[in-house]
């Protein structure tokens, strides 16, 4: 009886489907993560035409004031959704402005907020060493985009 060799030739067909159950499990979690990383306080910005930033400027520090006064203090790109004390917002800003100087301080006030919130922020930014202070306004509708 003579042995006979079944001979395997190699599979040529890659199998997808783990790659798909990958690839939905991403698409899953970049959903639940957009969102999250795009929160922020919202702000009801006063319309005026004003010359936007040149490209080249530092990141700004922007200091919201939302429509019950509260203050929030968002440096370099990094903004806290928790509000701030004027002791705490004072120090901190000094901070930053003592190791860059240079940084642009910028004020975000809704405009359904009392404008003496914002005058006392104001006056709170350049305590803590700001030179100049600028506020954040929305372009007018038709204008801009």
């Amino acid at each position: 009886m003579a042995r006979t060799r079944i001979r395997r030739r190699p599979m040529s067909e890659i199998n997808v489907v783990p790659y798909i159950d990958v690839m939905l499990v991403l698409l899953v979690i970049f959903m639940i993560t957009a969102p999250l990383l795009s929160q922020g306080v919202k702000v009801d910005l006063p319309r005026a035409s004003a010359e936007p930033l040149p490209p080249e400027a530092l990141e700004p520090l922007v200091l919201t004031v939302d429509a019950a006064g509260r203050y929030y203090l968002n440096v370099g790109g990094t903004g806290e959704t928790e509000p701030v004390e004027l002791e705490t917002l004072l120090a901190r800003v000094a901070a930053v402005l003592r190791h860059k100087p240079e940084t642009p301080v910028m004020v975000r006030g809704d405009r359904a907020v009392d404008y003496g919130r914002v005058i006392e922020a104001m006056v709170v930014l350049q305590a803590a060493g700001a030179p100049n202070v600028g506020l954040v306004t929305e372009p007018p509708d038709g204008e801009g985009g």
